[in-house]
């Protein structure tokens, strides 16, 4: 069968990527093409567009950027219309793929949904689009499959593909002297994302109480999506140090992080390390999102948890002063740790042990052979 994936960011391309292995073992002569990036495309996915192309976040910012989101969006169902897939697999990344949806819907083909866009956090009214136009909705987080519910739409929790990456990683021993970390310094990780709008609004900030923890090396994950001479302008300490492509053994080998709220709180609660959780965009991006967001907390982790697990430092709280003050509590209060690890526990049962990718590719598979016989 063909197969068009979308994905239109960095976590989407990952996921998307291991979901393109598994719908070739389920369906050995698939043909798959889509707009995603350098994983789906090692997958063996026939890559039309790249999503740095379209790596916009805030509402202000995608309002800037609306002609050119726009153009992307036409050229997008023209080349779906042209190779007429047996069915279109969007990967979260709502603003573009519902509008995907109704478009592919419309021209009388199947439309599944791998990654649910977060419309229980915002405009929950949605939900009754998503009934109309996609056929098929794989979940990830746990609370989904009853938000759903609550709408008579029923739809298939497939486990999380974030719990599948960290429990298969083998962290490796020679971390240290590979990246020239010295060891008699316990690393703090800092993750300011992987938009370029993230780490010019969150690195410098987070970087800024390093005198506070001279004991301690920073190291900052970076992403070879941008240069090391994009980096080294925040290189400005001999206890900084920046490695690129290597979140995963940085956790594995770390004793607190400092994260940009996003898929990295999740994968930092699962590799156990305590964190602090930042956030910080435009203005006018923060003010529409206090006005529209309908859930209490913005991480991963509490949301799954259903309470405050970790700390969230958003927007005005997001200072030097308040980041130092909750780095010490994760660093030395044994109370407050063990009370963010329990509920680091309580998160890993809520997802279970699922193979993620491998269950969604059956799914899919299944769904789409039911409807050809």
């Amino acid at each position: 069968m063909k197969y068009y994936i979308i994905a239109g960011e960095r976590s989407g391309d990952l996921h998307a990527s291991n979901l393109i292995k598994q719908l070739r073992l389920q369906d050995p002569d698939a043909e798959i093409r889509g707009w995603g990036g350098d994983m789906m495309q090692a997958a063996g996915m026939n890559l039309v567009r790249h999503y740095q192309e379209m790596a916009f976040m805030g509402f202000a910012e995608v309002f800037k950027s609306l002609r050119k989101i726009l153009g992307f969006l036409k050229e997008c169902k023209a080349d779906i219309q042209t190779w007429q897939p047996d069915v279109v697999i969007l990967v979260d990344y709502a603003g573009f793929n519902m509008r995907v949806a109704k478009f592919a819907k419309k021209q009388g083909m199947k439309v599944f949904y791998y990654i649910s866009p977060k419309i229980w956090a915002w405009n929950q009214g949605r939900v009754h689009k998503i009934k109309k136009v996609v056929d098929r909705m794989f979940v990830i987080m746990p609370f989904e499959e009853e938000f759903y519910g609550r709408f008579d739409y029923k739809v298939d929790y497939v486990g999380n593909p974030v719990n599948d990456s960290v429990t298969d990683h083998v962290a490796v021993s020679d971390f240290r002297a590979k990246n020239k970390i010295y060891h008699n310094k316990p690393i703090i990780a800092i993750l300011p994302g992987s938009r370029k709008q993230e780490i010019e609004s969150m690195l410098d900030v987070m970087l800024s109480v390093l005198p506070s923890f001279r004991d301690y090396q920073f190291v900052v994950a970076g992403v070879s999506n941008f240069s090391k001479e994009y980096y080294e302008q925040y290189n400005k300490d001999p206890n900084i140090k920046i490695i690129y492509d290597q979140t995963y053994d940085l956790l594995a080998h770390s004793k607190a992080a400092l994260v940009t709220s996003g898929t990295a709180t999740l994968e930092t609660a699962l590799f156990n390390v305590p964190q602090v959780v930042c956030y910080k965009t435009s203005a006018i991006s923060y003010f529409i999102a206090k006005l529209v967001i309908k859930v209490p907390y913005i991480s991963l982790v509490n949301l799954i948890a259903n309470k405050p697990v970790v700390t969230e430092l958003i927007q005005d709280d997001f200072t030097p002063k308040k980041i130092v003050a909750e780095l010490k509590q994760v660093l030395f209060d044994k109370y407050f740790l063990k009370k963010q690890l329990d509920g680091y526990e309580l998160v890993r049962k809520q997802i279970g042990n699922y193979r993620t990718a491998e269950r969604a590719a059956e799914l899919m598979v299944d769904y789409l052979k039911e409807e050809k016989v």
